[in-house]
């Protein structure tokens, strides 16, 4: 049994969607990680809502658990892909390929329009030994927001996707 789950058409406009950029900031200026503002802003319109999307993201953070790894934001995207056309049966072979393509192209926008999509190279942090030094998450403070590009980033993201739904 298939089961997708297709926003509302009024989700997607151009002004609904550019809320959903603004929210994806928005929650991350409030101490969320990369993935969970990117993600938790468009979930809801596959029906999760935010405290679930929230929670299914919150692991990416910092690169995948602080590894420093592919971008939160960009897992973001790659979750989002799956919610929108991800495959669900297993013989669907074509929409498993379907899904790669789009997140690939996706993934293709984003490295063209921040440089990388590895979260020390973003960052960056030079050696393995220093991205991943720590699972401790950094304090938000003033200092934070303002030499770390990741809100940057997540409105990046937040935007590849809502470009994607505008033009689907």
């Amino acid at each position: 049994m298939d089961i997708r789950y297709e926003p509302a058409p009024e989700l997607l406009t151009e002004e609904a969607l550019q809320q959903r950029v603004e929210q994806a900031v928005e929650i991350f200026m409030q101490g969320y990680g990369c993935c969970q503002s990117v993600f938790a802003a468009f979930a809801p319109l596959y029906g999760v809502d935010e405290k679930l999307a929230l929670r299914l993201s919150s692991g990416f953070g910092g690169g995948v658990g602080r590894l420093r790894m592919m971008c939160g934001a960009v897992s973001a995207l790659v979750m989002l892909v799956g919610l929108d056309c991800g495959q669900t049966e297993g013989s669907d072979r074509e929409g498993k390929s379907n899904c790669y393509r789009i997140v690939q192209q996706l993934l293709a926008e984003s490295r063209e329009a921040n440089g990388s999509l590895i979260c020390a190279e973003i960052l960056g942090i030079q050696g393995h030994e220093k991205a991943h030094c720590s699972y401790e998450a950094s304090p938000r403070t003033a200092e934070y927001y303002k030499v770390r590009p990741c809100a940057a980033k997540v409105e990046s993201a937040a935007r590849i996707f809502a470009d994607y739904l505008l033009k689907k």
